[in-house]
């Protein structure tokens, strides 16, 4: 699966915007035949058709264009992620590498890593793309999204306050709350309280705030939320569902509770 395929239905989304903008590098590489532009457009689409579909408040995304936007903003944004403690890890690379592997097959690898590395030479402005990320995308599926940057982030065995600020950055440029980004965190970086900020609440709360403030949580997780971005993007988030319940069972077990 090339670069056409998983770009298809997406051009008329990034065009216009910053993103369109960062990814411009494609028109390039049509000149010499590496990307064929029918085939980018769709099947059967003109360039106006694109447009039109995707600028159209009454529009209405399909599967696969949810899931080609969720895959291009993990491009983006991983790239700022991966540059902000100022180096590249192979590990995180690593991890970029088999989501797009999972979610598109082996041939978009080497595509996708020339995205990658092109976008890596670029200033991303996530100030821009972000509100654009913001608008395209549900709620549920940036709150995704958002977890597999912090997966990057922390694939090096490390995690420093430049890339922690990068993220909150980022949580809040795509519109998430600051306490949703803080308890995807700490489901990656533990400490003696992060049960409790993955349930977004304090040591304090009570029995039963514990256990409304799971309910809560799992039911803004869910990973039937995410189905239509497939099925290895939904078993990501039944990963996310589980580090939410092994924070409430190690809540229910420090308190005694059943």
């Amino acid at each position: 699966m090339g670069s056409a395929k998983w770009i298809a239905g997406l051009l008329g989304w990034v065009a216009f915007g910053p993103i369109g903008a960062l990814l411009g590098f494609f028109a390039g590489a049509m000149w010499d035949g590496a990307i064929d532009v029918a085939r980018l457009l769709g099947e059967g689409a003109s360039p106006d058709q694109t447009y039109r579909r995707s600028s159209s408040g009454a529009h209405a995304y399909t599967a696969e264009e949810q899931r080609n936007s969720f895959f291009v903003s993990l491009l983006v944004l991983s790239s700022a992620v991966i540059k902000a403690d100022g180096k590249t890890h192979p590990r995180e690379i690593d991890v970029v590498k088999d989501f797009i592997r999972r979610n598109f097959g082996d041939a978009a690898v080497d595509d996708a890593l020339r995205v990658l590395e092109r976008l890596n030479t670029q200033q991303v402005n996530i100030y821009e793309v972000g509100p654009q990320i913001a608008r395209f995308m549900n709620y549920s599926q940036r709150l995704q999204l958002f977890h597999y940057l912090v997966q990057i982030a922390i694939a090096d065995g490390q995690f420093d306050k430049s890339e922690k600020s990068v993220l909150e950055a980022i949580a809040t440029t795509i519109g998430l709350s600051a306490s949703d980004a803080a308890s995807v965190i700490a489901m990656f970086y533990k400490d003696s309280n992060s049960a409790y900020s993955v349930l977004e609440i304090q040591p304090s709360a009570t029995d039963d705030e514990v256990r409304q403030a799971y309910r809560r949580m799992a039911m803004k997780n869910h990973p039937d939320k995410v189905a239509t971005l497939g099925p290895e993007v939904q078993k990501a988030a039944e990963e996310k569902f589980r580090q939410i319940q092994e924070a409430y069972e190690t809540i229910k077990k420090e308190r005694g509770l059943h």
